[in-house]
């Protein structure tokens, strides 16, 4: 069931210069986890702070069950009643205690119930034993639990992320992913998300949205739009494409066609011929450079051939994602 709407919304910043976002149409639909990926300066957090009426737009209207959404001149406190938002600038009180901080955000009325429910929270999120710790005390991957903790507690129908994962290493991002999903489905709970990393989008999304200078470019479920980019830009935001076009070994000459490099494998004895110009070790692949007619194409090669600079190889391709 749609739950957010923006129709042919645009917020520009500057006079006569693309900025913000422009002519953006867009359904979000009730407990989905959504996606808002792109590079910095695309209108990600724009979009956000559209959405929680942080911002009004200039052309167009949001809409949350079907009402519009109220900006921040028409309201004491900006932001929707039913929507909670969580900024790369956290706004937590950092000489009070984690559980002070989640806490100050129910009322009075009940202290065992709040006492209880702050608690709960807590260890929803894997922070309960922080409680008793300032949060000038906790790495930033902590205070971004805490900070969400403090989002969630009064149980929002949206949530609403801004680069949740900027301060958390990879194994503590791991975590959080599994606890915004375990939240999500937990509190129904809708949740729009914005970051820069594709990992994030892919792994977590249900709806996947790819934005580019203020404009979507694709959206869509993660699978369909790695295995269906249509863009050179939207493969290279997901998976680092080679992108090519005119090649011999391509099935149409004329069609522009985005491979991905673990879609390229390599071997001694078969194939198109290729020169190695450079390997790198990484983990669960070495990254290799080979070079054809001029053009350097990246490949993952997960049998970690023994390969130096100069030698001759072959190469097959398994997938080819024609663009348009």
């Amino acid at each position: 069931m749609s739950l957010v709407q923006l129709k042919n919304v645009s917020k520009n910043f500057l006079e006569d210069v693309p900025s913000g976002i422009s002519a953006i149409d867009l359904t979000i639909n009730s407990g989905d986890i959504v996606t808002i990926l792109g590079e910095s300066g695309s209108g990600k957090t724009t979009l956000l702070k559209l959405i929680y009426g942080y911002l009004v737009p200039q052309i167009g209207e949001v809409l949350y069950n079907e009402e519009r959404i109220k900006g921040p001149t028409e309201k004491l406190i900006p932001g929707h009643d039913e929507m909670r938002m969580v900024t790369q600038e956290l706004t937590l009180n950092i000489y009070a205690k984690v559980f002070d901080n989640i806490a100050s955000q129910l009322s009075n009325t009940d202290l065992a119930a709040k006492a209880e429910l702050t608690l709960q929270t807590m260890e929803f999120l894997r922070i309960d034993h922080l409680a008793e710790k300032k949060i000038v005390e906790l790495s930033g991957g902590e205070q971004q639990r805490v900070a969400i903790a403090r989002a969630v507690i009064t149980e929002p129908k949206v949530l609403l992320l801004d680069e949740p994962f900027s301060q958390v290493d990879s194994i503590l991002k791991r975590q959080l992913r599994d606890d915004i999903e375990r939240l999500a489905k937990f509190l129904k709970m809708t949740i729009i998300m914005v970051t820069h990393d594709p990992n994030d989008g892919l792994t977590l999304s249900d709806h996947l949205i790819i934005i580019r200078e203020g404009k979507i470019l694709r959206e869509g479920k993660p699978m369909d739009l790695y295995f269906d980019p249509q863009y050179a830009y939207v493969a290279n935001l997901l998976g680092k494409a080679n992108i090519f076009q005119g090649q011999s070994f391509l099935p149409n000459s004329h069609q522009a066609f985005a491979i991905y490099p673990h879609h390229i494998h390599l071997s001694f004895d078969s194939g198109q011929s290729a020169n190695v110009k450079g390997t790198h070790f990484s983990g669960s692949y070495q990254e290799v450079e080979i070079v054809v007619d001029g053009k350097v194409i990246l490949v993952h090669d997960t049998d970690f051939l023994s390969l130096k600079h100069g030698d001759q190889i072959f190469f097959e391709i398994s997938h080819f994602h024609p663009l348009v």
